[in-house]
């Protein structure tokens, strides 16, 4: 089992023990004690689906390097490969800790539709919402994510008390790590291949590649 998958189980049992302080019923269950619907998480992407390249990115909403390239090589990609519809892109959540795995619970709570935007607002101000490192904070800061994309309170907090997405995130996560052998953050998986993190100049010349094969 690499780090990686470690501590996403790490984080797992961090947010179990959270969860049961907001839902009692959760207290009396465990990861390993109840079986994992794995169905319960989608695979979110941008682009064309039946695109000949894909581009598939592991990053943690915790990473500063995966906000870099958030930041920086992201736009160009979206606009040069991802909405002109010649590559298909997959983004695929990395927990480093509970709280990374608590702003996935968030990211995902509007749906595919939203999805990408509540992204887009946890890297811009991930500096601003884990300052600090309080449990409760981290949460609040989060939920303005949420409320900002039009998630009601109420369905926010249906899903970060969700201990079986929770499990089941993590379950997906540690299945698609160890098949793709990930082991930092950002790592990107193109047709199958797995490069580190890179410019953009970079990125261009290996999907011109892959796109002219």
């Amino acid at each position: 089992m690499n780090k990686l998958v470690t501590l996403a189980l790490a984080a797992l049992i961090a947010v179990l023990g959270a969860l049961s302080l907001a839902a009692p019923a959760v207290a009396q269950d465990t990861a390993k004690d109840k079986q994992v619907d794995t169905s319960l998480v989608q695979e979110m992407s941008l682009g064309n689906p039946d695109a000949k390249v894909t581009v598939i990115e592991y990053a943690s909403f915790t990473c500063p390097h995966c906000r870099r390239f958030h930041e920086t090589v992201m736009p160009k990609l979206k606009r040069d490969y991802i909405d002109t519809g010649k590559i298909n892109f997959v983004y695929r959540e990395v927990y480093f800790d509970r709280f990374g795995l608590w702003a996935g619970m968030v990211a995902r709570c509007g749906g595919p539709m939203r999805y990408f935007g509540i992204v887009d607002m946890i890297y811009e101000n991930q500096s601003e919402w884990t300052a600090g490192g309080d449990p409760a904070k981290i949460v609040q800061n989060l939920r303005k994510f949420g409320k900002l994309a039009g998630i009601s309170d109420e369905q926010l907090d249906v899903c970060l008390t969700d201990a079986d997405k929770a499990r089941a995130l993590v379950t997906v996560y540690q299945q698609n790590a160890e098949a793709d052998g990930i082991d930092a953050t950002p790592t990107f998986v193109i047709n199958g291949e797995k490069y580190s993190n890179m410019p953009y100049e970079d990125f261009v010349k290996i999907l011109d590649e892959k796109l002219a094969e």
